[in-house]
């Protein structure tokens, strides 16, 4: 029924942005962004549930929890700088959403660079020495 909701709001949102865009093209942002806005807040609460799930899995499988919270900061980067630049290109800013894009890439490599060290000397030391 969430979806619904989602869909339901996308497109009184989407109604109303058509409407007001001829006269007043600033205020048909404000709505596809406030709107974007709520969407997201209205996703924050089954996002929570998700990562609660993941967190009781990895201490049941005894996961060092370093490595469950870097992999949910990336991904996090990830739809955050997605949301970002989905904005910035709506408000016909091309150029900037693909730096925005650009910047979470970037990001994200750098957090995965302990992970990657990690995996790389745990297939090392299954080489003999």
């Amino acid at each position: 029924m969430d979806i619904i909701q989602i869909v339901g709001l996308g497109l009184v949102a989407t109604v109303l942005t058509l409407i007001v865009k001829e006269q007043k093209p600033m205020f048909a942002f404000m709505i596809a962004m406030i709107t974007g806005i709520i969407i997201f807040l209205f996703l924050i609460g089954k996002i929570a549930e998700v990562i609660q799930i993941l967190e009781r899995m990895a201490v049941r499988a005894n996961l060092n929890m370093i490595y469950l919270e870097t992999i949910l900061k990336m991904i996090g980067i990830a739809y955050i700088a997605e949301f970002g630049a989905q904005i910035v290109r709506d408000a016909g800013q091309g150029a900037i959403a693909s730096k925005i894009e650009l910047a979470g890439k970037v990001l994200i490599l750098v957090m995965a660079v302990p992970i990657i060290t990690v995996i790389i000397e745990t297939v090392i030391s299954l080489f003999p020495s």
